[in-house]
């Protein structure tokens, strides 16, 4: 499930302009307890769209989850606010935004939007040589892991499974998609 945000009003161009808007997203937050059903959605935010769908598709059948994907960081956004989610993955190099900067805007305002619940984990993933300033990220407060592209399916599963050990790992019978990131 692809979304596009044509007529959004949020615009990223750095921390500082996100400062008076806490007010503003509250109505993004849908006031409703957290739900299992909340326990057991991931969001994926990567500008390649195959990739996407892929990562997708493998995360449903491995966890019997809900699965939000998007290749637009400020859709991303938006529905990171609006839902409940147990593990983010985003990619680490995308155009506009990267990764690590989505993060640190939704953990910015996440507990405003929907207090008291904490920021979920990410997992980074990037195709771009950017391995030292992901190893660096890595010390950050909410980022658990990041995987270089191309990666295996499983190693992505694995690393999920490492960070919400809660998740249910469907039966053994269900296959992950074929081919690779």
């Amino acid at each position: 499930m692809f979304g596009t945000s044509e007529s959004s009003s949020l615009r990223f161009f750095g921390h500082h302009q996100l400062e008076g808007k806490l007010e503003t997203l509250s109505h993004l937050a849908q006031a409703s307890a957290v739900t299992d059903r909340d326990l057991k959605r991931i969001l994926v935010v990567d500008d390649d769209t195959s990739l996407t769908r892929l990562i997708s598709e493998a995360l449903r059948s491995r966890f019997r989850c809900e699965v939000d994907a998007t290749p637009n960081p400020e859709y991303g956004f938006e529905l990171a606010l609006k839902k409940r989610y147990r593990v983010f993955v985003f990619d680490f190099s995308m155009p506009m935004i990267d990764g690590a900067m989505l993060f640190a805007l939704i953990d910015k305002v996440y507990n405003h939007v929907n207090p008291p619940l904490v920021v979920p984990p990410l997992i980074l993933i990037s195709g771009r040589g950017d391995d030292a300033r992901a190893q660096e990220l890595m010390k950050e407060a909410g980022v658990r892991g990041f995987l270089p592209k191309p990666f295996a399916m499983n190693r992505l599963m694995e690393k999920i499974s490492e960070v919400a050990p809660d998740l249910q790992v469907a039966d053994e019978e269900s296959t992950l998609p074929k081919g690779g990131a």
